[in-house]
């Protein structure tokens, strides 16, 4: 019982970074337009970060075959194309669409990661609570760029500021399903390993085919070097972290 205390306290709290971008919500309209920009190009960065240096590394173990791995990874891509085009369909019959798709596929590649991020932080508190601790910390320092930039692509998609803190906040509590999956069914851990993959792929979609066509909308030269240095910040930061809690 202290185990699953220690589990849902942690969790809960890495669900409360989605609120992180609270900090934006004050700032004028104008402003907030080129912050959002700024952030979207933070966003590309750390999800590619995120999928080529945390959850492929993580996936690709000596017990995973890498064929399985990348066919994940392939499944990923593909379902996030099938669900833009879904989501395409039913949402923007008309000529403009008032809240983009990657806005959607945003929030549903989070959610994986975050699950995933919860079934992660469980499995450690149930091999020892210092270790639990550790990933906790881990996490939280992987989450705050990330929610951060999470924000600015939800605003950008068409949410206002309130619907954006809600709805990246829905999409975190998903680390709590996960905690609790794995801790009443553990067996259902290896699920984890399709998951983790698919998770990349939805990221590397996202980043690619959706945020980064976004910024080329952006052609002024002075705008283009700020696009290129905030995604390199972005990946710079998950390679940093990277090598941080490794060692």
């Amino acid at each position: 019982m202290n185990d699953l205390i220690a589990i849902l306290a942690s969790v809960t709290v890495v669900s409360l970074i989605a609120f992180v971008g609270i900090i934006f919500t004050g700032l004028r309209e104008s402003l907030l337009n080129r912050v959002t920009m700024v952030l979207v190009g933070f966003a590309s960065g750390t999800l590619l970060g995120g999928a080529f240096l945390h959850l492929l590394p993580e996936a690709l173990t000596p017990e995973n075959d890498s064929t399985t791995v990348f066919l994940c990874v392939i499944v990923g891509i593909v379902s996030f194309f099938a669900l833009e085009k879904f989501l395409y369909w039913r949402h923007c019959h008309e000529r403009e669409c008032p809240t983009h798709t990657f806005v959607y596929l945003n929030l549903i590649g989070d959610g994986i990661h975050n699950f995933i991020d919860g079934m992660v932080i469980a499995a450690t508190f149930m091999f020892s609570f210092e270790l639990g601790f550790a990933t906790t910390l881990a996490v939280i320092f992987h989450e705050v760029p990330q929610e951060l930039g999470d924000f600015g692509v939800l605003v950008y998609g068409g949410l206002s500021r309130k619907k954006a803190l809600a709805f990246n906040f829905i999409s975190a509590v998903t680390a709590i399903l996960g905690a609790l999956t794995t801790y009443f069914l553990a067996y259902l851990r290896s699920i984890e390993t399709l998951l983790v993959p698919f998770a990349a792929g939805g990221f590397i979609y996202i980043a690619a085919t959706d945020l980064m066509p976004e910024l080329h909308k952006k052609a002024h030269a002075s705008e283009s070097l700020v696009q290129l240095i905030v995604i390199l910040l972005g990946i710079g930061l998950m390679a940093f972290l990277k090598i941080a809690l490794e060692t």
